[in-house]
């Protein structure tokens, strides 16, 4: 009987979906290097696999996603007035442009909104994009307010809510999750803005 157990629990562990990830960084002497392990915004996303919301998602069906995506982005972008690369920067991070995406903790869609979140901002169906992307926006924009527009606090308030960057007296909060999470939206808006200019 212990024999068997122990057997049982090596097949389903040899079964279990594993979680990995590989980045792709370019340096400025125009070598390549690839890491599971970014340090930073510089390093790219190239390949994900694993039990995620974003696993078996292909570069192709991210292009495509993107390409679709994209008009409604800037869309929305203009109608809640804002600039459309930090509107770009957060859907790549938040779900690498995957309508379909879900998190653990149950946030849905392009802009990863909570279901309470959905509901304040009248969100029908979190994973439709339009009405994903216009309550997602518009939270944004709200937090940009109430944190007197400084974007970084707005992106934490995002990520961890609004009462732990107040409980941090108007600081990002010391979670490595919402600290990495700033740095990757700000990396790839400030990216964005450079594209758009040139």
């Amino acid at each position: 009987m212990v024999l068997q157990s122990i057997l049982l629990c090596l097949i389903l562990g040899l079964s279990a979906p594993l979680m990995a990830e590989i980045y792709k960084y370019r340096a400025p002497d125009g070598s390549i290097h690839f890491t599971d392990s970014p340090m930073g915004s510089r390093y790219r996303l190239l390949w994900r696999s694993g039990p995620s919301t974003k696993s078996a998602y292909s570069g192709t069906q991210f292009r495509k996603n993107k390409s679709r995506i994209t008009p409604l982005i800037d869309a929305t972008a203009k109608r809640v007035r804002l600039h459309p690369g930090l509107l770009h920067a957060m859907v790549m991070v938040e779900s690498a442009y995957n309508p379909k995406a879900r998190s653990k903790k149950g946030a849905e869609g392009l802009m990863q909104l909570m279901p309470q979140t959905a509901s304040r901002y009248g969100v029908e169906d979190a994973y439709d994009p339009r009405q994903n992307l216009d309550g997602g926006a518009r939270y944004l924009k709200d937090l940009l307010k109430e944190f007197e527009f400084n974007l970084k606090l707005a992106l934490a308030a995002y990520n961890a809510g609004e009462n732990a960057v107040k409980k941090y007296g108007n600081q990002i909060p010391p979670y490595p999750e919402t600290q990495n999470y700033v740095q990757k939206v700000m990396g790839h808006y400030l990216k964005n803005k450079q594209v758009m200019v040139n």
